[in-house]
């Protein structure tokens, strides 16, 4: 049997994936990943990329050749979105309690304000 080390980047220890011949598609590699980590294909996607070279394997038919290491990382099922976009968060309801305007640079602003923001920006991207 031959195969092959993976890890995911917060984790310190190894875990194996096992499969018969000299090397594994990296759609089985991460189909056999998902099924240990017991993660659902419509939730996330998996990023591997070998532990020596840092190569991102980005092909889906790419041969991961057997007793590699790779590391696996967890990206949103449509992929990594670009930072190019810019939020504008505007405070149209006055927020209960002491807090200072989001645009102060004097002080902290107030979970109210950091829950807002939050929920602003994950129903953007849902």
């Amino acid at each position: 049997m031959s195969c092959v080390h993976y890890k995911f980047s917060s984790k310190l220890s190894y875990d194996t994936v096992t499969f018969s011949g000299l090397h594994i598609p990296m759609c089985d590699l991460k189909r056999q990943i998902m099924g240990c980590e017991k993660l659902k294909v419509a939730s996330c996607d998996l990023q591997i990329s070998n532990t020596q070279t840092n190569e991102e394997y980005t092909d889906a038919n790419a041969l991961i050749p057997k007793n590699s290491s790779v590391i696996v990382r967890r990206i949103p099922a449509g992929g990594v979105k670009g930072t190019s976009k810019t939020y504008v968060v505007s405070q149209t309801e006055p927020v209960s309690g002491p807090s200072k305007p989001i645009g102060d640079s004097s002080g902290s602003i107030s979970p109210a304000q950091l829950i807002k923001v939050y929920l602003y920006l994950f129903l953007s991207n849902a």
